[in-house]
């Protein structure tokens, strides 16, 4: 019995502590959260009202990114790929440096005009403030635990979705594996980073949707069918991105050229496509397809191109904000394809698109019902298991590990 009593008390006195390091993550994420989502949308905003003071520098921005980088970042330029390494075991430190640069780099990349979204920041930053903390208090043994905790604290903060965001740090590492041990302490610093956040102004976007939609044969075989269409655009998204920097690094060998000339030619196109349309993270796509506003036919995949140039060739940001843009504007094509209601397909577009091109199936499910509504949970569940079913296994993350076997 007293054996018995000794590892209980070790096993929870450690689970306990977790639970206290996730409130303390929780709070300085949320802090860290909500300013760098305020600057984003501060600078998206001047941006947008001067777009031909800045789209055409972003080219000489972008150099001045690569030389930051490679000057002082150190190994703080792998970013996602940088976590994923630390939460697997294959890396054991993520250099506190990694916040600044990353943060710095997403919002001169935006003030610029390039086309990338917020996610991977918070993530990336939520990570690294965990990882701190556990090295700082010799918790090595507990290293993917805290990545976790560090992931749904960073998701929540900048999207104030804790319970996706819970999930999706659960999901996201492994393939067809929940890392469990990391439920409890990251579902409180998820809660407690979004309400941080909000705290402190960070608003939330939610839109509530109230079209009807029967839920008979015909009906779900259209929610089949749009969730097999926003899964394959979800894997052209993610093929698309790992293809194209591969071939941009074999082409362009200096990342300075690469960069430049890239960021040269994407300028010219931004100012040419609709004045900077598809410059930054995409809100203006996702409001206009939640408004009644003008969604062209071509808007997702122009969005998808420019962002996946974008990112391919060094400019700083994630992807998710965009492919939220990219299943809303999808979204409203297809509604009108399959005569369904504009507003629910858009929303499940903005769901499934994102589910498909992380290859996660219950983040996807969960931000769809926070963002939109619990009501709608049968048809976010539809439509996001085709969509994650006809990825093909692909995914924006490219050190994502895939632990099933059929």
């Amino acid at each position: 019995m007293k054996k018995i009593w000794l590892q209980l008390r070790s096993y929870y006195g450690e689970y306990l502590l977790l639970i206290a390091l996730a409130v303390i993550i929780g709070l300085i994420v949320g802090v860290i959260d909500a300013y760098f989502g305020m600057g984003l949308l501060a600078i998206t905003d001047i941006r947008d009202d001067h777009p031909y003071y800045f789209i055409p520098f972003l080219a000489i921005i972008g150099v001045f990114i690569i030389f930051m980088y490679q000057k002082y970042g150190k190994n703080s330029q792998q970013g996602m790929g940088l976590i994923f390494d630390v939460g697997q075991k294959n890396a054991s430190d993520i250099p506190l440096r990694l916040v600044p640069f990353i943060i710095g780099g997403t919002w001169l990349t935006h003030l610029f005009g390039g086309s990338a979204g917020r996610e991977g920041v918070a993530v990336q930053i939520g990570a690294t403030v965990s990882h701190t903390v556990g090295q700082k208090l010799n918790l090595k043994k507990h290293q993917t635990t805290l990545i976790v905790i560090g992931m749904a604290a960073g998701f929540a903060g900048l999207f104030q979705t804790p319970i996706a965001a819970t999930f999706f740090a659960l999901e996201v590492m492994f393939v067809g594996q929940l890392v469990y041990p990391a439920l409890i302490p990251a579902l409180i610093a998820a809660f407690i980073a979004s309400g941080t956040s909000h705290f402190l102004g960070l608003e939330k976007f939610q839109v509530f949707v109230s079209d009807a939609f029967a839920f008979h044969f015909v009906n779900f075989a259209k929610l089949m069918i749009i969730g097999v269409i926003f899964g394959l655009t979800g894997s052209l998204f993610a093929k698309g991105l790992a293809y194209l920097k591969t071939f941009m690094a074999e082409k362009i060998v200096n990342p300075y050229w690469r960069i430049f000339i890239v960021g040269i030619v994407l300028s010219i196109l931004l100012l040419l496509c609709h004045g900077g349309r598809y410059a930054g993270l995409g809100t203006n796509l996702i409001a206009a397809s939640f408004s009644g506003q003008t969604i062209y036919l071509y808007d997702f995949i122009a969005k998808l191109l420019f962002t996946i140039v974008t990112l391919s060739v060094g400019f700083q940001g994630g992807e998710v904000t965009p492919l939220f843009s990219i299943g809303a504007s999808l979204g409203i094509v297809l509604a009108g394809l399959f005569h369904m209601p504009v507003i629910l397909v858009a929303a499940l577009g903005y769901a499934a698109v994102f589910g498909s091109a992380t290859n996660t199936l219950l983040a996807p499910i969960l931000i769809g019902c926070e963002v939109f509504g619990f009501n709608y949970f049968p048809y976010f569940f539809i439509v996001c298991a085709f969509a994650y079913f006809f990825n093909f296994d692909q995914s924006i993350y490219g050190k994502q590990l895939n632990k099933i076997q059929i």
